[in-house]
Parts: structure tokens; C-alpha cells; sequence
């Protein structure tokens, strides 16, 4: 019993030696109270007068109404100034095409314009400096291979002053195209284009067609049906040749009426046949 009694006494001290223990011990304090050193008098905080910083929003907008009608107004002029147009005259041969280009370019001049026309140098039927219609009406043009050049040949400081370009026979240039669209569109130039807008065989001569996206107007012209006296819309060869380029006059083309161009295809292209069949004839006898 001696022993548990001891063993008691070493796993649970008295209760006077614990407190006797904890009496010995330290207390520090849950918080610090701060030094006045460190606590100082911030004045009051004061509203800001929010009325005085109120922006004047109503000389604002109409600052800005009137700079930006202006700007619009100056980019409209702008935009107006450099305006161009083209205008394409198409139909068959002998429809008047380069008469109603002349009288165009004519027109222009006479209210002031400057003008200018261009053709094929590859059409040399009535010399290269000037440009002539079927019946006789003469005006002086330059004749270029392509119409890249012209500015160029023209010479820049007169091409800004020019105002009216005239194109004929401009199924023989290959850059009609973009030649049009930056003159109108870049430089505000009125382009007015004459050319076929179908070969013999009526089907897409050139890249007159191409600028039909590109017209602000549209004149498809009509001759006269040799063999029957109504409209003609078409242009028939009478000879043999067969390349979409044959420049040449009445001695080769016709217009015809749609009836007549069916029933002349025909005949042509048996009277081709026969004369090949005689070609051949012919060649094996020798």
C-alpha cells in the first residue's frame, strides 16, 4: 500500500505544490495599450466639393457635333472631288459605237472638260494618230498597246489635269480592267468605253464584259440587219478565218439579226467544210 501511495504521489503532485508553482509564474496581458507617442490628432476629413468639378458636358457635345460635322463635311467634298465615272458603249460592228464615243468626248469639250481617247495601235485601218469612224467623222488619239502606258506618254502633270478619257475598239486591251477602276475610282477621271462586247462566234470579246461591275451607265447599241433590215445585235465573218483577232471592215463583217446570224453560221460552216474537204482533195493528188 506504501508503494502505490508513492507512485500516486510521483504520476499526481499535491495540489498545494501545483499552486504553489502557478503563484511563482508571470502574468502578461491579453493587448498592449499604445504609447501616446504613437496616437496623434488627424484633423477632420473634409467632402470634396464635387459641384465645382462637374464637367460643363453641354459645350462638350456641341464641341464635338460641330467638329465632327465638319470633318464629315470635308471628307464628303473630299470624296465628291474625286468622284469618277465610266461609261461603256457596246453593240456589233457597225453599230455606231465610236460615233456615240465622239460625240461624247465632243460633248465633254464643249462644256470645258479636258479630254483625251486612246486606241489599239493594233488597228491601223485609218492611220495611228487618229481615231475614225465608218463615216468619216475623224478626231486625233493616241494609239498604245496597253493602257498602263498612258500616263506615262501623257505625261503626269497633264494627266492630273485631265478630266474625260475615251477608250475605243477596247476590246484589244488586256488591262482594261484595272485601267478603269483605278482612273475612276484613284483619280476621279469619267472614263467612257467603246469596244465589242462579243466576237463572231458571240461569245465574250476581250474584257469589255469584265467592267460591266464597274459602269455607272450602260449602252448596248444596234446596227442594221444587211439581209433583212431589222436590228441587228450580232456581227457574222463571211470569210473562212477562224482568230477572234481579224481587224477588218465590210469586206469580212456583217450585222445580222439573231434569225439571219443562225441561218448565215450554217452556211458558213458548211461552205468551210466543203472547202477543206477540197483541201484535202487536193492535197492527196499531189
Amino acid at each position: 500500500m506504501l508503494y502505490i501511495s508513492r507512485m500516486k504521489s510521483v504520476i499526481s503532485p499535491p495540489f498545494t505544490t501545483l499552486t504553489s508553482h502557478l503563484s511563482k509564474t508571470r502574468h502578461f496581458p491579453l493587448y498592449f495599450q499604445a504609447s501616446k507617442s504613437i496616437l496623434c490628432d488627424f484633423p477632420a476629413l473634409q467632402i470634396p466639393n464635387f459641384i465645382n468639378l462637374k464637367p460643363r458636358t453641354y459645350s462638350l457635345k456641341s464641341s464635338i457635333s460641330s467638329t465632327s460635322i465638319q470633318n464629315r463635311s470635308s471628307r464628303a467634298e473630299a470624296s465628291e472631288s474625286l468622284s469618277g465615272e465610266i461609261h461603256v458603249i457596246v453593240g456589233p460592228m457597225f453599230a455606231g459605237k465610236t460615233t456615240t464615243l465622239l460625240r461624247r468626248i465632243q460633248a465633254e469639250s464643249s462644256n470645258g472638260r479636258n479630254v483625251a481617247i486612246i486606241k489599239s495601235n493594233k488597228d491601223t485601218r485609218y492611220g495611228l494618230d487618229s481615231i475614225v469612224t465608218h463615216d468619216g467623222v475623224k478626231l486625233p488619239c493616241w494609239a498604245l498597246a496597253d493602257l498602263s502606258s498612258f500616263r506615262q506618254n501623257f505625261g503626269p502633270d497633264a494627266y492630273e489635269k485631265l478630266d474625260v478619257i475615251g477608250i475605243d475598239e477596247a476590246q484589244f486591251f488586256e488591262d482594261l480592267y484595272d485601267f478603269c477602276r483605278n482612273a475612276a475610282d484613284n483619280d476621279g477621271k469619267t472614263v467612257i468605253v467603246s469596244g465589242l462586247d462579243g466576237d463572231y462566234l458571240r461569245r465574250s470579246f476581250g474584257s469589255v464584259l469584265d467592267i460591266i461591275p464597274l459602269a455607272d451607265s450602260i449602252t448596248k447599241l444596234s446596227a442594221r440587219c444587211e439581209l433583212c433590215g431589222k436590228p441587228a445585235l450580232f456581227t457574222l465573218r463571211k470569210t473562212e478565218e477562224t482568230q477572234t483577232e481579224l481587224i477588218a471592215g465590210a469586206d469580212v463583217y456583217m450585222p445580222v439579226c439573231r434569225r439571219h446570224y443562225i441561218s448565215g453560221q450554217v452556211v458558213i460552216e458548211a461552205a468551210r467544210t466543203v472547202l477543206e474537204t477540197r483541201k484535202v482533195q487536193s492535197g492527196s493528188y499531189t
